[in-house]
This record gives structure tokens, C-alpha cells and sequence, in this order.
């Protein structure tokens, strides 16, 4: 029997979202819209220089997979997160967190000495969202995080890309891949970011292995993953990394192959105002509508009206009272 919808691992990052524009990140030499690991010294002269752009003081639990979670338990289905955080108090606040908004994890009683990473999200005026990410203990995130009880009575085990960029990260994912894979339980992985699959190609065809249940990425990541120069090259290159696969592409119809056919779902129209977080939600969102009984189409269009919900606000959670009118949609 299976007590959780969604197993899934990644990094915790204690998120602190400022509004710039392409000129600051010039000055600043900064790579726009892409993830760039810094160390905390840099990150602190970032966040000093940019001090008076703050969109808000308060903190938030972020990290891609914990993004989705978050969302697919707000959204009906019962979640686990694998993390690793510190014994300090952005360390507490993140667990306090996850367990406040009902997802299940071990983060408080894996916390040890070290410092809780942080990440620094920029958005600029065109909607993008640029990332320099302080890993922290996460980096040190291991095999030893996984819940392995809970990951074997869970139905989809959900692993971010990010976690290649790891000397122990991609070990703990493999691992939890192979777990998965050995106990009936659904494999989905996110490629997480264009520049991770340029730079760490190696480690996310080795996270892949012989094939998941489902790849997400956008237009660039899969584009990236295949060297391929078309989305119709890049979606066919997918099919023997995945059994099935979902491109988002901003506005543009997403691209959904269900193992049987390929779907082009259309988006909802918004007017985007902040990118940041809408992939994560986007695969929540979709784990979540798949977890409770919703075919390919009807999840990926769920899917899309929650991300045309995010980009039309700033930061990457939505309210309760949000998350239960898309509920109303599913």
C-alpha cells in the first residue's frame, strides 16, 4: 500500500528573491537567466549590493524539488522530502516549514553542524529568473538522507537535476533511482536548469541510466540534453532517456509524450511578471494531477493554468486560498 503520492530529494535553500535589471546584472557580472553556484562570500557581497532592491524581508523555503512537493501536497496528494540542512536557524525555519505545510521529511533529525544553503533569485524586468546558489550542507547532501522506507511505499520518486553537481548528491540520487526503480516505485526527473545540463551533461545522462518513467524540462534543457537545434530533434532524442516526457516552453504550447503519443497542450495567456519557481510548480502541479488518477493531457493543462498563476505574481508559493481554487480545476 502506498502512503505517499510523492517521494522525492534535493537541495534545501532558504530563498531570498530581489528585482533588478539587466544592467545590474552586468555590473555585476552575473550570467542571466541560468544557475550559477557561488560561494557565501559572494553571495553575501551580492545580497549587500543589492540590499535596497529587496521585493520582500520575508524568507523562503525554496530549492527545486522542494518547490514541487510543497505544491503537490497543497494540492491533494501526500508528500516526503529528503534534505540536508544545518543546525543553525535558516536550518530550523526550513524544516519548520515543510512540516507547516504538511510535507513529511526527516530534515529536523538528519540537521547537523554547518551552514543551511541559501539561494539569491534575481528577476529581472522581461520575467526571468537568474540564480547564484550558496549550496551550504547541502552540498553534502548522501545516500544516508534517503528515507528508504518512505521511498519504497511511495508511487513516483521525484529527483531534481540539480543534485549532479554533487560528489555526493549524484550518488544519493542514482541511489534513489535504482531504489525506486527495484520497488515498482515511478521515476520522474527534473533536468532543473539549461546550464546544469550543459556543464554536467555526463552526470544527468548517468542520473537517467537506462531510462526513467519521466523526464520535465523546458525548450532549452531539452535542447541541451539532445545537442539537438529543433524542439521536434530534441523531443524524439528524449525518448530513450524517458518513457515519457513533458517540454514546457513559456507561452508556447507545452509538449507532452505520454508514451504513446505526443500532445501539444496549450497554455494559459498571462502577463508574466516572475518566472522563478514556475517549472517546479509546473511539475508538482502535474505529479500531483497524475497521482490522482488524471490522464497526460488533463495534467499538463492543469499543470500550465497553476504556472500562469505563479508568473503572474512574485515569488515561488502560492497562497492556501490559491492552491484550493486550482484544486477546483484538477
Amino acid at each position: 500500500m502506498n502512503n505517499y503520492g510523492i517521494y522525492a530529494i534535493g537541495a534545501a535553500l532558504v530563498d531570498t528573491e530581489i528585482q533588478i535589471n539587466d544592467t545590474d546584472l552586468q555590473l555585476m557580472g552575473i550570467d542571466k537567466g541560468v544557475m550559477t553556484l557561488v560561494d557565501e562570500k559572494r553571495q553575501q557581497a551580492l545580497l549587500e549590493h543589492l540590499s535596497d532592491k529587496l521585493v520582500a524581508s520575508e524568507r523562503a523555503c525554496g530549492g527545486s524539488a522542494a518547490n514541487s512537493v510543497m505544491a503537490a501536497q497543497q494540492l491533494g496528494s501526500s508528500t516526503f522530502f529528503s534534505c540536508q540542512v544545518a543546525l543553525d536557524e535558516h536550518g530550523k525555519f526550513y524544516a519548520d516549514d515543510l512540516i507547516k505545510a504538511g510535507v513529511n521529511t526527516q530534515a529536523h533529525r538528519n540537521a547537523r553542524e554547518g551552514t543551511t544553503g541559501k539561494c539569491l533569485v534575481m528577476i529581472t524586468d522581461d520575467a526571468e529568473r537568474t540564480m547564484n546558489t550558496h549550496l551550504g550542507i547541502s552540498e553534502t547532501i548522501s545516500i544516508h538522507n534517503i528515507d528508504t522506507d518512505a521511498l519504497k511505499r511511495s508511487k513516483f520518486a521525484y529527483i531534481e537535476g540539480y543534485l549532479v553537481t554533487s560528489e555526493t548528491g549524484k550518488p544519493a540520487a542514482i541511489s534513489v533511482r535504482n531504489q525506486a526503480q527495484a520497488a515498482g516505485v515511478r521515476v520522474a526527473v527534473s533536468l532543473s536548469d539549461p546550464a546544469i545540463v550543459e556543464y554536467f551533461k555526463d552526470g544527468i545522462v548517468e542520473l537517467l541510466g537506462t531510462g526513467v518513467d519521466i523526464i520535465f524540462c523546458n525548450q532549452a534543457e531539452a535542447m541541451a540534453l539532445s545537442e539537438s537545434t529543433t524542439i521536434e530533434d530534441a523531443a524524439d532524442a528524449l525518448k530513450k532517456y524517458a518513457k515519457s516526457f513533458i517540454i514546457t516552453r513559456g507561452s508556447e504550447p507545452t509538449w507532452v509524450f505520454d508514451g504513446e503519443r505526443t500532445l501539444h497542450v496549450h497554455t494559459q495567456p498571462v502577463e508574466a511578471i516572475d518566472t522563478n519557481g514556475a517549472g517546479d510548480l509546473f511539475a508538482g502541479a502535474f505529479l500531483a494531477a497524475i497521482d490522482q488518477g488524471q490522464s497526460y493531457a488533463d495534467a499538463a493543462a492543469f499543470a500550465n493554468r497553476c504556472a500562469a498563476t505563479i508568473v503572474s505574481q512574485f515569488g515561488p508559493r502560492l497562497k492556501a486560498e490559491q492552491y484550493a481554487a486550482l484544486k477546483e480545476h484538477m
